[in-house]
């Protein structure tokens, strides 16, 4: 075969390979696209105006079940989460008011009296607050509220007393020589001290809260004054009584006194000074008190109180505070605003620590556990109660208008 033939041969075949590589993709991109554009034709889903999409716009198709607005959420927001999530403040003011003698009710609104104003409010647990009535109290000194009801004995300095019921807007007058007063855990009745001119007329007695059937409970005589009124939630116990004769150098008895003279087994304490909170059972009791052991400091304890376990399993919280201090979340967890600077003699002179700031402590009463809960500032924390529904605790401050929320 000549050179020439070759060459021939050769510009044939290279002819045919690409006319064959070219037939190959003319059917790669038909199939691929559905043939090529002519001229005219509109693509599904371009823009008909000629023009690019303007900055946010897209195809107005959308897949089933699915909606939006065709924009991307702002910078650092999360669908479905507030902002408030992230700004959350460890304590937030609840109240501006000039307010005292406040009280969380079991359905979780916080009952105060407004001292610049002489009226009683109500903050329900949305924040709504309104008053609890038109009536104007001028200086009220004291106020013990109900436990289920809007009810509460009001105290004056000139010795007056009330029982106003502000669901039904009535007022019942109290004689002047009753005091310490505690509501039975349905409201119902009131525990108090009758105190009489002589001692032979100075007794622990119960009232309906409208008044009537004054019953007497046990006779006070001169110990008067060891005698503290406090209703126990399970109604077992209306008060407490240092009338015992002391264990020890440094033990004390306490005794239950019930409605009906039973024959409580006695509380065995590790000192002096004894106060007192019912958990929210009424079957256990967290209390204070002090000793040479704690440097005359107010020491927690929590034990038993009710029925047979009276006095069993007591424990020392390991933690210097007055029981008044502390606020029980369940039958387990106390919160407790302790002083930082607490110095020695403070359970005998409490005045020495009225200056003093205050930690929240979260206590487990049966680990032990001690978590501090951050306030972010300093408070110098006058009550302190919990507000179950929210799980937050409310506190007002010696020195600070007002009413607070710890953010647990």
């Amino acid at each position: 075969m000549s050179t020439r033939l070759k060459k021939i041969l050769l510009a044939i075949g290279l002819l045919i390979l690409a006319s064959a590589i070219a037939l190959a993709l003319y059917y790669m991109f038909k199939k691929t696209t559905g043939g090529f554009v002519t001229p005219g034709q509109i693509i599904p889903g371009a823009s008909t105006t000629g023009q690019f999409p303007a900055a946010g716009e897209r195809p107005t198709t959308t897949t089933t079940g699915q909606t939006g607005t065709g924009s991307l959420p702002q910078a650092g927001n999360i669908p479905g989460v507030s902002d408030s999530y992230f700004k959350k403040e460890p304590v937030t003011k609840i109240v501006s008011d000039y307010a005292v003698y406040n009280s969380v009710s079991k359905d979780s609104s916080l009952r105060y009296y407004n001292a610049a104003n002489g009226k009683f409010y109500k903050r329900s647990a949305d924040g709504t607050i309104t008053a609890l009535s038109d009536q104007v109290f001028y200086n009220v000194s004291d106020v013990t509220w109900g436990n289920t009801s809007n009810k509460a004995v009001i105290e004056y300095p000139d010795a007056n007393k009330i029982v106003y019921d502000f669901d039904k807007q009535k007022q019942i007058t109290l004689p002047q020589h009753w005091e310490e007063f505690s509501f039975s855990p349905t409201d119902d009745q009131i525990g108090a001290k009758s105190i009489g001119v002589a001692e032979e007329n100075r007794w622990l007695i119960t009232v309906d809260s409208d008044g009537t059937h004054t019953k007497i409970i046990e006779p006070m005589g001169a110990n008067a004054d060891k005698v503290t009124v406090d209703w126990s939630p399970s109604r077992q116990t209306l008060a407490f009584s240092q009338t015992a004769e002391p264990i020890g150098d440094q033990r004390r008895e306490i005794l239950l006194v019930g409605l009906n003279h039973e024959n409580f087994r006695g509380l065995t304490t590790e000192g002096w000074g004894f106060e007192e909170q019912w958990s929210p059972s009424g079957k256990r009791l967290l209390y204070s008190v002090w000793s040479d052991r704690s440097d005359l400091k107010p020491e927690l304890w929590i034990t038993n109180a009710y029925g047979d376990d009276i006095n069993t399993g007591r424990k020392m919280l390991k933690t210097y505070t007055w029981a008044e201090k502390c606020t029980f979340a369940n039958e387990q967890v106390l919160y407790c605003a302790v002083p930082r600077d607490l110095i020695k003699g403070a359970g005998l002179m409490p005045e020495i620590a009225a200056d003093s700031n205050y930690d929240l402590i979260k206590i487990d009463t049966n680990t032990g556990l001690q978590t501090e809960i951050p306030l972010g500032d300093d408070y110098n924390i006058n009550t302190i109660e919990y507000d179950n529904l929210n799980n937050k605790v409310i506190f007002t401050d010696k020195n600070k208008t007002g009413i607070f929320q710890a953010n647990l």
